[in-house]
């Protein structure tokens, strides 16, 4: 028989639809009852593709005997956390708080009111390794609450007394200068690991926004070695096993040092942000490696991670037929007769062995670089390009029968936002016209789908309903998809959008108390305390992208009061900047433009003439990370009142036109590629 959780949307929740536990969504109507019947609310934060959120699930939310005495003892509530990043964050920090430690997933146990008095995350069914068994934790946490009222109510008033204080950043009143940088640059070099590229030791993460900031550092001139740690790193991830040699796209992160066996869940935004990164790397070296990455993580989005709507799915999980990883690997004995006479090459590119790397079974990899393998096998890399090709095909087809792991269809705005800019920066860079077409459908979906009737933009999406408010990281994301939109089609609408969530955004999320922004809008809930991300994580946190869009704004359309809430928070951020870069990567790309002088590019001309695509491909296809760029696709329209750069450009003679400044001096308008180049190489 199916809990309330069947009336959701979520898949996370969905899956516990049918738990024997009778779980509640967080809202009104849980809490109305722990407060009414003096309960204790068990509260269970998970998400779809976490491994260990089935086992418990499994070990215990199926567990008749273990859910009567959830039902008989508590409000149980289960939260999606990618739905609920506010619920998520407050009530992590307070399971950090009391045990040194967190993940998911997470088991807090809190006061009618909402306040954590317990926490831990996963527990097991019986006494395991040094953990109590999930029934001895419930009975404890439920006498604790009715017996002993005065210690719960003086650990609640502590915790919350605590809780909140890392995000209470100091004003900050020193100027910014580009030695945060330097300081930022010396951390990692020390944390680097030399042998197989990344930072730090296993598990490893993929942290795209720092590999990120070393190419901002090395653009610079500061210290060739920034690049030399950026190529170590994408080349061990891309020839690893955390890479998807398949069908492209990457796994969550590597449970060792090497990059070689993943921890199997693939998500939206890791890809965002690689895709991203093997780009500007590209941009940079012009390495066909990093473009080809590019591409097929992309294309893995486009094929398997798609709505027809226009929206991009969240995750897919780790585990398929309840075996974490079975969908991705192979054994010789399934590649032989697949691969024919092409066996004994591509098995050897890939490293599989009889014995195999993964439970016996082979995760694919390229143990020896290419260039290495052609010599050792004696052939040629265009035969070896071919043979692999084939494969992938053959084998990309063969996989597509299998039981697919469990696809999260939902639609997350702020994830959405990080896709959008990755398809509109490569569609550009890279004249993939079905890129753009990609970017442009999804923020037409975004723009027509995530908004309710007061245009207040919304969280998720999924089966044709979108709901809940979104949080600071959903505007500021989407806003800065919609810009790079506009740098790569000249469409002023997608500028004219992007103003309008800044605008939003400064005045739900914008506090002048703490000189800086909230996660959660001031028409939000009231939870124990208002949550205030400052770290970038496995993606940017909401501050560090919405520094940045207002920054990029400021400098468009010529909005002070922009460019001074982009930098009050950079200066309250700026010692953590230098002391902590792997927690603070885009912070640092958002300091190097406030930092620099950004190079202002406006292009005039029709987006269907070639001239005006071989303006934008000029600018496209360099890296420069600190400049803007703003256009107009029809001259015939009046000049966009969002940017004052635009004012006064036109054509030249009717020819499409592009005018460079840079450091309060303009440049020649120019209506030849060849010459646009030479003013930006210069």
């Amino acid at each position: 028989m199916a809990n309330r959780l069947i009336n959701e949307t979520s898949p996370y929740l969905l899956q516990h639809a049918h738990n024997p536990v009778d779980w509640y969504a967080w809202g009104e109507e849980a809490l109305s009852r722990a407060r009414d019947e003096d309960r204790p609310i068990l509260l269970s934060i998970g998400y779809s593709a976490c491994h260990w959120c089935h086992v418990m699930e499994r070990e215990s939310f199926e567990n008749e005997d273990i859910a009567v005495l959830m039902n008989d003892n508590f409000v149980n509530i289960k939260v999606d956390r990618e739905e609920r990043p506010d619920l998520d964050a407050v009530y992590m920090e307070a399971v950090q708080m009391m045990t040194g430690s967190g993940g998911w997933p997470m088991t807090v146990f809190l006061t009618p009111e909402g306040r954590p008095y317990y926490g831990g995350t996963y527990f097991p069914p019986e006494d395991r390794g040094g953990m109590p068994g999930f029934p001895r934790l419930l009975a404890a946490a439920s006498q604790a609450y009715h017996t002993n009222k005065g210690e719960i109510e003086r650990v609640t008033r502590q915790l919350a007394e605590q809780m909140g204080r890392t995000g209470q950043m100091p004003r900050g009143f020193t100027p910014l200068t580009t030695e945060v940088m330097h300081n930022a640059y010396s951390q990692l070099a020390t944390q680097f690991d030399h042998l197989n590229g990344g930072f730090g030791n296993a598990p490893k993460f993929p942290q795209p926004m720092t590999p990120e900031f070393l190419l901002r550092y090395n653009r610079h001139g500061f210290n060739a070695r920034a690049l030399e740690m950026v190529e170590l790193t994408l080349q061990k991830m891309a020839y690893g096993g955390m890479y998807d040699q398949v069908g492209g796209g990457f796994h969550r992160y590597s449970t060792d040092a090497y990059w070689l066996v993943p921890h199997f869940e693939k998500m939206l935004y890791d890809n965002a942000l690689l895709a991203r990164l093997y780009l500007h790397a590209w941009q940079v070296t012009g390495n066909p490696l990093y473009r080809r990455i590019t591409e097929e993580t992309l294309d893995y989005v486009l094929r398997e991670m798609t709505d027809p709507s226009g929206g991009f799915y969240s995750a897919q999980d780790a585990d398929s037929e309840g075996v974490e990883g079975k969908f991705f690997v192979w054994t010789p004995d399934e590649l032989r007769p697949l691969l024919g006479d092409d066996a004994d090459l591509v098995m050897g590119y890939y490293g599989v062995t009889e014995r195999g790397n993964f439970e016996g079974a082979n995760i694919l990899n390229v143990p020896v670089p290419p260039e290495q393998f052609t010599g050792q096998r004696g052939v040629t890399e265009d035969d070896l390009s071919a043979a692999v090709q084939r494969a992938r095909a053959v084998l990309l087809d063969v996989r597509e029968h299998r039981i697919h792991p469990l696809l999260d269809d939902k639609v997350l705005t702020s994830w959405n936002g990080l896709t959008l800019r990755s398809f509109a920066e490569a569609g550009v860079a890279l004249g993939r016209p079905d890129y753009l077409d990609a970017a442009s459908r999804n923020a037409d979906f975004l723009l027509a789908t995530m908004r309710d009737e007061n245009r207040r933009l919304l969280r998720t999406w999924r089966n044709g309903e979108a709901k809940l408010n979104g949080y600071l990281e959903d505007y500021a994301c989407l806003a800065d998809g919609l810009i790079s939109l506009h740098e790569a089609t000249l469409e002023p609408r997608w500028l004219q959008d992007a103003v309008g969530l800044a605008n939003g955004m400064v005045d739900l999320f914008w506090d002048d108390a703490v000189g800086g922004f909230y996660d959660t809008g001031k028409d939000h809930e009231e939870l124990v305390i208002r949550p205030r991300d400052v770290f970038d994580n496995a993606q940017p946190c909401g501050g560090s992208v919405a520094t940045d869009v207002l920054l990029r704004l400021g400098v468009i359309t010529g909005n002070d009061d922009f460019s001074a809430k982009g930098a009050t928070p950079l200066r309250a951020m700026q010692q953590m900047l230098g002391r902590a870069p792997s927690a603070t990567g885009h912070w640092l790309g958002a300091l190097d433009f406030y930092v620099s002088l950004p190079r202002e590019i406006v292009i005039v001309g029709p987006t269907g003439n070639p001239a005006t695509g071989a303006m934008l491909e000029e600018v496209s296809r360099r890296f420069m990370p600190n400049r803007v760029l703003v256009g107009m696709a029809d001259p015939a329209d009046p000049p966009l009142k969002d940017s004052p750069l635009l004012e006064q450009r036109v054509m030249q003679d009717g020819v499409p036109t592009a005018y460079v400044c840079e450091n309060y001096a303009c440049q020649l308008p120019v209506t030849d590629p060849a010459a646009l180049a030479a003013q930006l190489d210069r």
